[in-house]
This record gives structure tokens, sequence and C-alpha cells, in this order.
């Protein structure tokens, strides 16, 4: 009994200032597996009720406050058998600033994916566009989203670039997006038959949705062509770039039916002469 009561009782000393017996690890560790066990029964009695979608959210959001809570445990539990918590950190202070400066972009990216999970800017299934990029949001997790872009390539964002990036949701207000297709035709063109005409692509177009109806703007004089802007809504605007080349081909064909040309730029070019 001795030697057991003598094997609790062993002190690890570090420095003069920082020690710690085997009694005292063993309790920091029981410490941690209770909390742990407290944290799972608390993560599932609040999220038992939650919606699919909002649960896993709310996991996602509570692994990150509880390694704080781990790491507030564990020093309270190295106070609470004589440590001196403050000779601890003094000690690794140049260590935890270095941490610090290295893991500055990963607690960026952590910080920016609680917020998108708390304000749902973002959720699984939005067309998103950022720097440039563009890709289906299939996975959100605290440090990047993944997200498929047309070409199927995974495509991982740092979360932190939605706070440094303008962000554009193409599918918040709903899956059904505007679309358009400009075309120029030459002058003297009948431009009542140009409208005729591309409105009849878009409708038999079957993806382009029939409400709200397809519309034709007439932009501007150009300096070769007039300008017009075939707009119509689709359902998948992520797959907007098929539909819109079978309208060009589709444009194209009737407007050489119907002797309508597509001008090029032209410029004339005097030459003086002395």
């Amino acid at each position: 009994m001795q030697e057991l009561k003598d094997f609790f009782n062993y002190t690890f000393h570090f420095t003069e200032d920082i020690s710690i017996s085997v009694k005292g690890i063993l309790f920091i560790i029981l410490a941690i597996i209770i909390t742990s066990v407290i944290l799972r029964l608390i993560r599932k009695l609040i999220s038992r009720k939650l919606p699919p979608d909002d649960k896993e959210k709310f996991k996602s959001v509570f692994s990150y406050f509880k390694y704080l809570i781990y790491i507030i445990i564990f020093f309270i539990s190295l106070n609470a058998f004589g440590v001196k918590v403050t000779a601890v950190l003094a000690a690794s202070a140049a260590l935890l600033i270095g941490v610090g400066l290295a893991l500055q972009t990963l607690f960026q990216d952590i910080i920016a994916g609680v917020f998108i999970l708390i304000d749902q800017s973002v959720h699984v299934g939005d067309i998103i566009e950022i720097d440039g990029m563009v890709g289906r949001v299939e996975e959100i997790k605290l440090r990047t989203t993944r997200a498929v872009t047309i070409d199927n390539k995974v495509l991982i964002i740092p979360n932190h670039l939605y706070l440094t990036n303008s962000l554009y949701n193409w599918t918040q207000n709903g899956t059904a997006t505007r679309e358009s297709v400009s075309i120029g035709v030459a002058y003297g063109s009948n431009v009542k038959l140009v409208r005729e005409l591309l409105l009849q692509v878009a409708q038999e177009n079957n993806d382009v949705v029939k409400f709200p109806e397809p519309s034709v703007i007439f932009e501007d004089f150009g300096d070769s062509a007039l300008n017009f802007k075939l707009i119509f809504t689709l359902n998948d605007s992520f797959q907007a770039t098929f539909p819109k080349s079978d309208m060009r081909f589709r444009i194209d064909e009737l407007f050489r039916e119907n002797n309508i040309s597509i001008p090029f730029p032209q410029r004339d070019i005097h030459i003086i002469q002395k």
C-alpha cells in the first residue's frame, strides 16, 4: 500500500516553479474524460430536436468551442494540484507566440467557418463565386469549404477568403437565375423580326422556364451593330454554359434562314499622301 501511495505522490520536476505528481497527471486525465462525457451529453441534448442540416452545423460549431473548454479544464486542473499556471505560461510564452503566428490563418479560417455556419450565408448545394472561382458547395467545414466546379474539379476554399473577398451566392434567392445571351445585328436589319426570332430561340429551349417569360432588350446602337440581349430564366445556372451554347447555334441558324447578318467590327482607313 505504501509503495502505491509513494507511486501516486511521485513528483516530476520540470523547473523550480513547475512540478506535478503522478496523482495530478491522473486527475487531469480523469477531468478531461469526465468533461468529454459531459460535453457529449450536452451536445446530444441540445441537438436532438434540431433539423438535420442545423444539427450538422451545431456539431461543427460545438466542436470548436469544445477544445477551448478542454484547455480551460486543463489549466484549472493544473492549478488545483499546485502547479503555477503563470509559470507554465511564462515558460512557454515564446513558443505560444510562434505557434500563434504560424496558426494565424488557421484561426481566421475557423472563425470565418463559425460565422458561415451561424449566419447561414452559404448552404450546401449553393452555387457560389468567389475570387473568380465558381462551384457548387458540397461540404462546409470549420476550416474550409469544399465545392465542385462545372468541370467536376474539387475546389477547396479556405474560409478566411469569405472575410476578405466579395462572395456572390448565385442561388441564395432560389435555384432559378436570370441569364442572358448578347447578339449584334447589322444596321438596316428588321429589328422586330430579330426580336421575334430571339424569343423563338428561348421558347424552343427546354432548359428555359416558362415563367417569367423570356424578353429581348434593344441595348444600344453600337459602332458596327445594333446590340440586343436575350434574357431568360434557368433552373440550374450551374449548367448555364450548355443551354447558352445551344441558343447561339440556333440564333445563327435562324438568322441565316432570314437573311439577318451578324456584322464584324469595321474601320475606315484614310491614307493621306504628301
